[in-house]
């Protein structure tokens, strides 16, 4: 892909967090829906879009700072290796919190 879609996606990504997180707030904190609690996938494409939205943007105000290519693209995997790490932490987590839940 090229930089213009990466952009896109962190664009993208910037909606999808605002429109969950507002319906996180909602459901969880203020309790508009009464009981009703959607979870599981939409915490994890929450977090998906947090992850790529801000690694991408520390990505971005490294990069501006004029780095060698090769120091760029090693940065570059080291952001997605240590996104695929928080996410998976991130869902164990859910997955973890949700059959605490269940044996309450």
């Amino acid at each position: 892909m090229k930089g213009t879609a990466f952009w896109t996606l962190f664009m993208i990504a910037a909606i999808v967090i605002l429109v969950l997180a507002g319906l996180h707030m909602a459901i969880m904190h203020l309790s508009v829906f009464g009981a009703y609690n959607p979870g599981g996938v939409a915490y994890k494409i929450l977090l998906a879009a947090a992850l790529y939205h801000g690694l991408y943007g520390l990505r971005t105000i490294v990069f501006e700072l004029g780095p060698k290519k090769s120091f760029q693209g090693v940065f570059t995997v080291l952001l997605w290796i240590l996104g695929l790490v928080l996410f998976g932490i991130g869902a164990y987590a859910d997955l973890i919190a949700k059959s605490m839940g269940k044996a309450l």
